[in-house]
């Protein structure tokens, strides 16, 4: 007689993993993440953005034309530029600080600057090195055509830009960015050189042309620091070659 094989013994089911306490780590990362982070893109207005731009550069030419010399201006922006980077480090490595001021990544940030610097350090660190390396007055304009001329050539190109010569610019965002750099040139220069009126006509006229096609150009290299740089060392080249002393 062959004998029958043993009956197996019920066995339980496997026990379901246990669910992660609620104030486990990540899940505070991953609910707060999301609720503060930025969704802007550079295709959006975003007035407030540029609106902080502007009146940020506006005040830091108009200081240093009316109430710092060269090396004042320098030592006083070269510690708000370091102070700006502490601050925007700080604001990448914890997100949550904004946990409670979401308005701030809405009005202010991009969605491409969540993880990364965002657009005021490239932007400070333009106008530090423009102040370093150019003459005052080439400075100027310089400073004057990131703070004014680019975000009105932007908005211009975002709301009513409809002919494109390159991708993400228009015509009329260009020609907007032309007119604005050429009368900040006008103006700088008739106060600090006042060369004869059909002179520092052709100058500004020269200078915002040249700055307008650089503005167009698809660079990978962010605009808020190669703008100020070529502005300026255009002004100061052209200066030159027409005999205008900006020192």
């Amino acid at each position: 007689m062959i004998p029958s094989p043993p009956t197996p013994l019920p066995t339980a089911p496997p026990a379901a993993p246990a669910p992660a306490p609620p104030d486990a780590p990540s899940l505070q990362i991953a609910s707060a993440a999301p609720a503060v982070a930025p969704v802007a893109r550079r295709s959006d207005l975003q007035l407030g953005r540029r609106l902080f731009h502007a009146a940020n550069g506006v005040a830091i030419a108009s200081s240093y034309a009316a109430l710092f010399t060269h090396t004042e201006v320098v030592h006083l922006f070269g510690t708000i530029a370091c102070l700006v980077y502490i601050v925007d480090r700080v604001r990448v490595a914890y997100p949550e600080a904004l946990a409670r001021a979401p308005w701030v990544n809405r009005l202010f940030f991009r969605a491409d600057e969540q993880f990364r610097e965002s657009g005021m350090i490239p932007y400070a660190i333009a106008i530090l090195l423009t102040i370093l390396t150019v003459p005052k007055a080439a400075a100027l304009i310089a400073i004057y055509t990131l703070a004014l001329s680019d975000p009105l050539s932007a908005v211009v190109g975002i709301r009513w830009g409809r002919r494109r010569i390159v991708p993400g610019k228009s015509v009329e965002g260009s020609l907007a960015f032309l007119a604005a750099t050429a009368l900040i040139a006008g103006a700088v220069l008739a106060r600090t050189a006042a060369p004869p009126a059909g002179t520092l006509a052709g100058t500004a006229l020269l200078i915002g042309f040249a700055g307008a096609v650089f503005e167009m150009l698809p660079l990978r290299v962010d605009d808020n620091l190669t703008i100020p740089l070529f502005v300026g060392f255009t002004a100061w080249i052209v200066c030159a070659w027409l005999g205008i002393p900006i020192g």
